[in-house]
């Protein structure tokens, strides 16, 4: 398997690993039936995330519940994502990667199916807890075997991955919206189904990797994240992520449509997302650098969601689409850090580094419905805006950890503006 470290003759040229990717997408569409199994069940786990986005006032009203009552369904379920992404590599390295894969399949098929029975909010909750920790098994190992069994290497798998986030997350709210027109509980058995046929696809043509060498600890995930370069793409990320949560989980709320009308909203933003972080990073990082490109990407998303907590509702959806081109910029150039900053094996970095950022995903969705309580519409837009700019902030201050340490480490320099 290609690796981005022989990505160019000059291991210090920041646009080797770059160039890498753009020769990666000339393959992308040449992949083993495999690599498709484990992609398409990927859009479908990506669709979970914001499948419930414009149905979140139906189910409110459906069950009795308030906005920041419903809003711990992202909260529970990201919550335990970032704490079983420490058992992922734990779970992958002892029975496979293609039974770990079939495992989260298998929970998400359940605990989906069980949250279309809920009759209340707690039981709701609960059920996308267990939803989540089959979502972290499955996507996190997912990844890895992506990177493994792509044909051009690790820049095509990246991007593959990235392709799949971006139509997941664009189809999700769509999915939402068509089923949960006619009820609220039919967008969880849709999600069931089609990770019934995800698991099906998966068993049928993916064969059981290779495991590691040696077996990854519960303790491997939170080691790696004391690499400098690592844990500042870490923290950068968590910033960054209470931004996008707040967007995904808040803004429905605030737009206050049926659930075609929100559902056509995101869409359109998880199509943008998708166009950004597939066809359009790869292009700026060439010609300006990724830490510049994420710099300049985290001030845009944090002046967009300012102006979308003020501006009235025509204001509010322009803002709302227009942030999925900076969250698909951003998104590729997290992955591309978290990979390959380091030296720590790929899954066991990208554990790491997930365990870190969704709790950012967690906290977003529960306090941002609260700060509205206790003060005003705006002010989450405000806290939002704020932990965008501290992304990007952390990026900055610690630049040299994103560069010098990685190039100490054999790690691609992937981040350096001209």
């Amino acid at each position: 398997m290609d690796d981005p470290r022989d990505a160019g003759d000059d291991p210090g040229d920041p646009f080797d690993a770059i160039d890498a990717i753009d020769a990666g997408a000339g393959g992308l569409l040449r992949q083993p039936k495999a690599v498709w199994a484990t992609a398409g069940a990927s859009v479908v786990a990506f669709m979970g995330i914001g499948l419930v986005d414009p149905i979140l006032p139906s189910i409110a009203q459906g069950l009795n519940a308030s906005a920041s009552q419903v809003s711990l369904l992202f909260t529970s379920y990201f919550l335990i994502t970032a704490f079983a992404m420490l058992l992922t590599g734990f779970v992958s390295s002892r029975i496979g990667g293609r039974r770990t894969l079939l495992l989260g399949l298998a929970l998400v098929v359940v605990f989906a199916g069980l949250a279309g029975t809920s009759d209340s909010v707690a039981q709701l909750v609960g059920f996308r807890a267990g939803w989540g920790m089959g979502n972290a098994l499955f996507v996190s190992t997912a990844l890895a075997v992506i990177v493994g069994a792509a044909a051009g290497g690790s820049a095509a798998a990246i991007l593959l991955y990235e392709s799949a986030l971006g139509l997941g997350m664009a189809c999700g709210p769509l999915l939402g919206a068509l089923l949960g027109d006619a009820s609220w509980r039919y967008p969880f058995f849709g999600t069931a189904a089609l990770m019934a046929l995800g698991f099906l696809c998966v068993a049928a043509f993916l064969k059981e990797q290779p495991r590691p060498a040696r077996k990854t600890s519960l303790l491997d995930p939170l080691r790696a994240l004391g690499h400098g370069g690592l844990a500042t793409a870490a923290v950068s990320s968590f910033f960054y992520n209470y931004t996008f949560f707040t967007v995904l989980a808040f803004t429905p709320f605030v737009l206050d449509m049926t659930p075609y009308a929100s559902g056509a909203v995101f869409f359109a933003w998880g199509v943008l997302l998708a166009v950004f972080s597939v066809l359009v990073a790869p292009r700026l990082q060439r010609r300006f650098g990724s830490l510049t490109v994420l710099c300049g990407s985290l001030v845009l998303l944090a002046v967009d969601v300012l102006v979308l907590g003020y501006g009235d509702r025509a204001t509010a959806v322009v803002c709302t689409v227009l942030s999925g081109a900076f969250i698909g910029v951003n998104n590729t150039v997290y992955t591309e850090l978290a990979l390959g900053v380091s030296d720590a094996p790929r899954p066991v970095a990208s554990a790491g580094y997930n365990f870190v950022r969704w709790f950012a995903a967690a906290a977003a969705p529960y306090f941002a419905p609260r700060i509205e309580e206790w003060t005003d519409l705006h002010i989450p837009f405000v806290v939002a805006a704020v932990t965008a700019l501290l992304g990007a902030l952390v990026v900055v201050v610690r630049r040299g950890a994103l560069t010098h340490e990685a190039q100490a480490s054999g790690a691609p320099a992937l981040a350096l503006a001209n």
